[in-house]
């Protein structure tokens, strides 16, 4: 709404300071003005006091002309009155008359004007010539000056100048006189206007006061405290000055403004309320997923378990009982896996769980019960990527809504339980796997082995016994005999291998200290001096490489103890990054012959083989000087798993 410019208060200020202002133009424009009237008036009146001066100076001249020399008096009286004429015509006096000739002014001036040019400049000049220039100069004769006419004439025109002065100088007195009263009435009004300037200014000084001191402090003292106020968060008060001025029109928009922002402050702290809840509902949201992660990580995970999840659910979305149900396999059997029901009773429908475990994502079932009551159930399928395992049923009351976060919520818990139960099925699956392997290992070393051993010793035993039979001789039944304690003591002493073999593990602290206790340990079993030189780089192999790596070694440095005969030997491991990683031992004995493989010795083929599972490639070739090289090299695999993953795959040893 538009202020009216009666009660505008800037309007009233602005023509107080506007007033204020033209009165200070006009008392200076009218001081300018008098100034500009007043001057030369100082002038003037000097000007016309000298005229009266001159007069009295001229009669002087007339009157006393002593003994001067009549050229000498002539030439001065000439001087005066030429004098009297220039100050008569000085624009120091003309210059202030008036335009008009009815002015007093400009008729006493010319009243003085004409009585000079009119009176007496004629009875001077006429005296003066009395005096001309003739006789002044010489030209008569020197009694002429003697003359009693002449003598008379001049008498009788200083009598006539004397008489007529007085009232001249009168008239000049008169002149003076005007242009006194003339100055002192400019002063006088500009006295009254500096005066009456004074007591207006004063009067529109007081107004202004009066306008700020009582319709614009009371206001803004109103606004200043409401402004400290609103700063203090106290969004109650209000601008009591609401008039129709400036001021009350911005008392009115503060008072909005502060309705707004009590309306707006309400809004936020319902917002912040609605945050708070959602943010306390999402702590326990993840509160829960984290506990159900934590709780399904285990690796023993029972029944009970699953029902103080179920019960973790009923706390968090807030209603419930719930329970799990499984099936053994895809179309078996369904059972009740847990329940958080304290009657133990089932909160779905029994007669639907094959419709249920057949169901495409999330829905909401219902059934009647004998006695009429419904019964709401939300059914979550529990799968993990394309595989259905179960389904979670959580009760829902019939009054209850049922919002988006509570369903995402049982839908991630939902998926928890699948991937939980998934890798349940993998963990045994792969411990079943690894157990039939490491019998399959454990049988083929045997078969490689100990098998051979007791086959061959079985046939020497059937050998015996046909030479017995035959009544052969001694000499050949004892060296029957000594087949028989020689393949006793191979295939007692392959035995005492496959039992360190199956027992051997290389435990957290590494392949170097492993291999730093095969060294020590074939140190103290013969006189050969064995040195390890091991630098992979800081790589880290995995359990199954670092055990095939120690076989392949303790395998070698078996053979160099038995059959070589060395003095010395050299364990070296090194590679890494991107290299490959390559192990040899050398030692300095009598060397490696031509066909190394003798019936009922396996070493080199199970070497071998340990080898080819590294996807290596073994290499026994002798060295220069004497001695045996054996050396292998591979890649060592990306691990792209943890240590718990290689725990469960078998050991293919």
């Amino acid at each position: 709404m538009a202020i009216r410019y009666k009660n505008s208060v800037l309007l009233r200020m602005g023509i107080s300071m506007g007033f204020i202002t033209l009165l200070a133009f006009m008392t200076m424009l009218g001081s300018i003005f008098i100034e500009e009237q007043t001057q030369g008036h100082a002038a003037a009146v000097n000007q016309a006091g000298s005229l009266r001066m001159q007069s009295y100076r001229i009669a002087t001249r007339l009157v006393y002309q002593s003994d001067i020399r009549p050229e000498r008096y002539w030439k001065l009286t000439e001087q005066l009155v030429q004098e009297f004429e220039n100050r008569l015509r000085s624009p120091r006096l003309i210059g202030i008359l008036p335009a008009d000739p009815d002015h007093r002014l400009t008729r006493a001036y010319e009243r003085i004007n004409q009585q000079w040019h009119r009176k007496i400049k004629p009875v001077l000049t006429v005296y003066v010539s009395l005096m001309g220039p003739r006789e002044a100069a010489g030209l008569l004769p020197p009694h002429a000056a003697d003359d009693p006419l002449r003598v008379a004439v001049q008498q009788n025109i200083r009598a006539r100048y004397v008489s007529i002065v007085d009232r001249f100088v009168g008239d000049i007195d008169k002149l003076v006189q005007l242009l006194e009263e003339g100055t002192e009435s400019n002063i006088r009004w500009l006295r009254v206007i500096q005066i009456s300037s004074l007591f207006l200014t004063l009067a529109a000084v007081f107004y202004t006061m009066y306008l700020i001191q009582a319709l614009v402090m009371p206001p803004l003292r109103d606004l200043l405290r409401f402004a400290q106020l609103v700063r203090r968060g106290d969004l109650t008060v209000r601008v009591k000055h609401e008039r129709d001025d400036e001021l009350g029109q911005l008392g009115s928009a503060f008072n909005g403004m502060a309705d707004d922002l009590s309306k707006m402050y309400a809004d936020l702290e319902m917002r912040v309320r609605e945050k708070t809840t959602d943010l306390e509902r999402s702590n326990r949201s993840l509160e829960l997923l984290y506990k159900t992660t934590r709780r399904l990580n285990d690796t023993h995970i029972t029944p009970r378990v699953y029902e103080e999840l179920l019960k973790d659910i009923e706390k968090v979305v807030g209603f419930g009982p719930g329970n799990i149900c499984l099936a053994k396999s895809i179309g078996g059997e369904i059972f009740t896996l847990a329940t958080s029901n304290l009657s133990g009773a089932t909160v779905c429908n029994q007669d639907e769980c094959r419709a249920c475990m057949n169901q495409q994502g999330t829905r909401i079932k219902e059934w009647r019960d004998p006695d009429q009551t419904l019964r709401r159930v939300l059914a979550i399928p529990i799968r993990d990527k394309e595989e259905q395992h179960g389904i979670l049923f959580i009760a829902i009351p019939e009054d209850a809504p049922l919002q988006e976060w509570q369903t995402q919520l049982l839908e991630a818990v939902a998926d928890h339980i699948g991937a939980a139960i998934s890798v349940a099925y993998r963990t045994t699956y792969n411990r079943r796997v690894a157990l039939y392997e490491e019998r399959g290992v454990i049988a083929r070393e045997l078969h490689d082995s100990l098998a051979q051993s007791l086959s061959y010793l079985k046939i020497q035993v059937s050998r015996l016994d046909m030479v017995i039979k035959q009544g052969g001789d001694e000499a050949l039944v004892l060296g029957v005999v000594q087949e028989l304690r020689e393949g006793l003591n191979s295939a007692y002493r392959q035995l005492r291998e496959l039992l360190t073999t199956f027992r051997l593990k290389v435990d957290g602290r590494g392949l170097l200290q492993a291999l730093e206790q095969t060294v020590d340990e074939f140190r103290g079993r013969s006189d050969i001096t064995i040195r390890l030189d091991s630098n992979l780089q800081g790589l880290q192999l995995s359990e199954n490489e670092e055990i095939h790596v120690l076989q392949v070694i303790r395998e070698a440095l078996s053979n160099v103890i038995r059959h070589s005969g060395a003095n010395a030997a050299q364990v070296t491991l090194c590679g890494g990054g991107d290299e490959p990683i390559r192990v040899s031992v050398v030692d300095d004995g009598c060397g490696i012959p031509a066909s190394p493989e003798r019936s009922r010795h396996y070493g080199l083929a199970i070497m071998e083989e340990r080898v080819r599972s590294l996807n290596g490639t073994l290499t026994v070739e002798p060295v220069k000087g004497g001695g045996t090289r054996v050396a292998f090299q591979f890649r060592a695999a990306r691990k792209n798993h943890d240590r718990s993953d290689d725990s469960v795959n078998p050991i293919a040893l």
